[in-house]
């Protein structure tokens, strides 16, 4: 399967107003944003867990980053409540579950083979912080390497946002909404910029709150996922 599979090229999904696809997992859903690949695939989703669902133990061939966005997720290295990101490396392993349900921005397959960092933060006892260079914003750092920079942002209310790519950038919406254009991006809405792009957005009359990830399309190409196990 392929989905928003050209990374040379904008990509816009309005994952709220999608329906929820049944995963192979009994009570996993998932909003596909992009993919290629089958059951076992490098994606970017946005999964839901209904209350008491799980998976069986597996280990990470390409690495897994989500941010908690409604609920908790749980594995046995403990709870991670909304606001939690994660960065679980190649090779760790876990069994993934949620006992009163939750909703998780996963992505999985798009790690550096060799890395072997942990990330687990809970932003919400992380301050944002000043960018003076860039009126209006303020951000939470979550993780940045030689390939990549992830943050939270925050955007003030009407704050005129023009923020070069790079090597490419992707955004989706936790709160709020913007317009890029003539088109308006709430929760859950997720874009992606392809390198050499420039982003031009004016946050909504209420501000807007957002995951960023830049600088990572540019990147060799990842590895293959070889089927091992079943992943949303």
């Amino acid at each position: 399967m392929e989905l928003n599979a050209d990374f040379s090229q904008r990509a816009v999904v309005h994952a709220a107003r999608l329906a929820w696809v049944q995963s192979p997992i009994r009570g996993v859903e998932r909003r596909m944003l992009d993919r290629i690949g089958d059951e076992v695939a490098r994606a970017t989703s946005i999964v839901r867990y209904a209350s008491g669902s799980r998976f069986s133990a597996h280990t990470h061939g390409g690495g897994e980053e989500f941010l908690v966005l409604e609920g908790v997720f749980e594995d046995e290295h403990g709870g991670y409540p909304v606001g939690s990101y994660v960065r679980n490396p190649p090779t760790s392993s876990h069994t993934p579950g949620s006992h009163e349900g939750c909703v998780i921005f996963v992505k999985l397959w798009q790690f550096d083979p060799a890395d072997r960092t942990q990330v687990r933060i809970d932003t919400r006892h992380v301050p944002f912080l000043l960018v003076p260079e860039r009126p209006g914003v303020e951000v939470v750092p979550l993780f940045r390497d030689d390939r990549e920079e992830v943050r939270l942002e925050r955007w003030a209310a009407g704050a005129h946002i023009e923020h070069h790519a790079g090597a490419g950038m992707e955004l989706l919406v936790l709160e709020g909404s913007f317009n890029e254009g003539d088109e308006e991006f709430t929760r859950q809405s997720w874009l992606r910029l392809p390198a050499g792009s420039i982003l031009r957005a004016d946050a909504g009359p209420e501000g807007c709150r957002v995951w960023v990830k830049t600088g990572h399309l540019l990147l060799p190409n990842q590895p293959s996922p070889r089927p091992s196990c079943k992943r949303p």
